[in-house]
């Protein structure tokens, strides 16, 4: 892990990526937007999410982004974040981001996102306001 405060960005040819776990539109729309790729290793750096998607698999998706140099986001739909929570709370990386986004069927829950947590405990109590 990288010493506190730092965080290690390696410049890429091309630039950094950004990754996407998501339902159909949010990934046809990110594709549509010109974010999709392929590297040399035949790896895309998005993952479709159906009902027969396995957790399993999104897991490994998700792990598998975590640990791709080129990768500096990851956008993730929430209702699908809730199915690996448990890995998105023991997330401690800056790079890559993770950022949970809604869907068209789920609107975005402040409560359950795991980086806006974190950020809520660094911010000073609103007590006197």
């Amino acid at each position: 892990m990288a010493a506190k405060g730092k965080f290690r960005v390696k410049n890429r040819e091309g630039g950094m990526l950004v990754a996407v776990i998501g339902d159909e539109e949010t990934i046809t729309g990110f594709l549509l937007a010109g974010t999709g790729e392929m590297n040399s290793k035949r790896q895309s750096n998005f993952l479709l999410v159906t009902n027969k998607t396995r957790k399993q698999t999104l897991e490994e998706k998700f792990k598998e982004f975590t640990k791709r140099e080129e990768i500096a986001v990851i956008l993730i739909n929430q209702y699908i974040a809730d199915q690996i929570r448990h890995l998105l709370d023991a997330y401690d990386q800056l790079i890559p981001t993770i950022l949970e986004i809604p869907s068209k069927e789920s609107p975005y829950d402040i409560t359950k996102d795991s980086v806006m947590a974190r950020v809520q405990k660094l911010l000073p109590s609103n007590q006197n306001n």
